[in-house]
């Protein structure tokens, strides 16, 4: 069982003086939280890529290479790489040069990503969300596969007989399918016999089960062994010395960050009531005291199966989480 942390490298509002940090100060925050993450022993550590002006990270891959530098022991990973307006071949040359910077540390984290702006801003057309993801996808393992690559799609030019370089130190370098849960991803990550990643931001965790089930259904119908596929939870949570604290001073920051979310989805204001129904032993936030949060990711592994836990950091809260 793998622990580790995911950030998006927010720049939430302080919610006592309304002080916000600017964007050069949470990435070098953040290098700096992946090293302690390494010296703590925490097995992965990953970065989300987002082009707006509440988050930093719009190049994951340059922030994790400096902690690549830096760094012994811990995976370095985005989270997610939003591959259906990124370039396949760029994002296998930056992972493998992490790769290469941290001896064989790196992980490609593939999904489709929470927000839509990348696309219009590399000139990408909603219309084709979805055939955009699956074809890069394929070019993105085509590039892992082989070291010359032959390939023609239909959004980005043909490929006939060229390298690409660097080569990874790992043999394959992990590629990993980001969901937010639905089938259609599950089914293509087992398919495949890629490990999988799921966002369990809300609800109940259980509720995923079938996910993961038919996940390993798809793996074995394509042949792979699914007792050695990877899969991964990834959700909010924060650690203090007793549950009350720890839920008392995690709110106010994740209110105000759903809040916004939710003014730009048409989701209703997050209450109290409902956040302390979300942060319950069957609820998908991980929010208590040491013990507590380590009885609910037992009780994740135990019902569902996942072999490794991501605690997605916010960006007031790093510090003491």
């Amino acid at each position: 069982m793998e622990i580790g942390l995911t950030t998006f490298v927010e720049t939430t509002p302080d919610v006592e003086t309304n002080q916000v940090k600017s964007h050069a100060e949470r990435i070098r925050e953040v290098v700096e939280e992946i090293v302690l993450a390494d010296e703590v022993g925490l097995d992965v550590y990953g970065v989300g890529e987002h082009h707006r002006s509440d988050y930093a990270a719009s190049a994951p891959a340059i922030i994790l290479a400096a902690a690549a530098a830096r760094t012994r022991n811990i995976r370095l990973s985005s989270a997610v790489t939003v591959l259906s307006s990124d370039d396949p071949v760029r994002v296998f040359q930056d992972f493998s040069t992490i790769d290469a910077i941290s001896n064989g540390r790196a992980e490609i984290m593939a999904g489709r990503g929470s927000f839509i702006e990348s696309f219009p801003l590399f000139g990408y057309d909603l219309n084709d969300y979805h055939e955009l993801f699956d074809e890069k996808l394929e070019l993105l393992l085509k590039i892992r596969e082989s070291e010359k690559v032959s390939w023609n799609g239909k959004h980005r030019s043909a490929i006939h007989n060229r390298g690409v370089y660097p080569r990874p130190v790992q043999n394959p370098l992990p590629i990993w399918i980001a969901s937010g849960g639905t089938p259609e991803s599950v089914i293509r990550a087992g398919s495949l016999g890629l490990p999988l990643c799921l966002a369990i931001i809300g609800g109940k965790p259980l509720q995923f089960e079938p996910l993961v089930r038919l996940y390993k259904q798809a793996a074995e119908r394509a042949g792979h062994d699914s007792s050695k596929l990877t899969v991964a939870s990834h959700s909010h949570g924060f650690v203090a010395e007793t549950n009350e604290l720890a839920a008392d001073k995690f709110f106010p920051s994740y209110q105000y960050a759903m809040n916004k979310l939710g003014r730009e989805r048409g989701w209703s204001p997050l209450t109290r009531e409902a956040y302390d129904v979300t942060r319950s032993f069957e609820g998908a936030l991980y929010i208590g005291d040491s013990k507590t949060v380590a009885e609910k990711i037992i009780y994740l592994r135990k019902n569902i199966g996942i072999t490794r836990f991501h605690v997605t950091c916010s960006s007031r809260i790093d510090a003491t989480s």
